[in-house]
């Protein structure tokens, strides 16, 4: 099976969208330290395009999550597959991830987090698919509501591959 790729947003408007989320989040947090942390491995890209451009001090830490493997739909089941390297206790978290549909990872992480002492958990995503939530999860950052499509490139994957795309495409998948 053979896949083919249409350009849903481009590199330019991804960009632009970037520079706005990180100067939303400057403004939110001015005078505050503030610990971003990334989910792996889709949201790398779009997190580090986002921190390099927020102004109040900065800390990173990464978790890995999974709900996919190499399938196209959720397993419905969040499985943690790289906890935080330090401690979140009383820190302004946001959780940057680079698609949100169903809301299971995000919600499921906030609860997560939460119960590590966090000051407070915000969300932030590159992608917002709200027609397919099924838990009641409001994304406090999106760069972009999209349909119902599965998409790949600035981090997102299809069995591993097309993360290296500069641009966010809708896959299709041919006969």
């Amino acid at each position: 099976m053979a896949e083919t790729i249409t350009t849903l947003i481009s590199e330019e408007e991804i960009d632009r969208r970037i520079q706005e989320l990180a100067d939303q989040i400057s403004k939110d947090y001015e005078g505050k330290e503030l610990t971003v942390v990334g989910i792996l491995k889709g949201a790398c890209l779009f997190m580090c395009e986002l921190v390099k451009r927020i102004s109040c001090p900065v800390y990173i830490d990464f978790m890995q999550a999974a709900s996919y493997g190499s399938a196209t739909e959720s397993s419905g089941t969040v499985n943690i597959k790289k906890d935080l390297d330090d401690s979140i206790e009383d820190k302004h978290v946001i959780i940057v991830e680079d698609i949100v549909d169903s809301g299971r990872t995000l919600e499921f992480l906030g609860r997560f987090l939460r119960s590590k002492g966090a000051a407070s958990i915000r969300y932030c995503t590159l992608l917002d698919k709200p027609e397919r939530r099924v838990v009641d999860l409001e994304v406090d950052y999106t760069g972009f509501e999209i349909p119902d499509k599965f998409v790949v490139g600035y981090g997102m994957d299809y069995a591993q591959k097309y993360r290296n795309l500069p641009y966010i495409g809708v896959i299709h998948f041919d006969d």
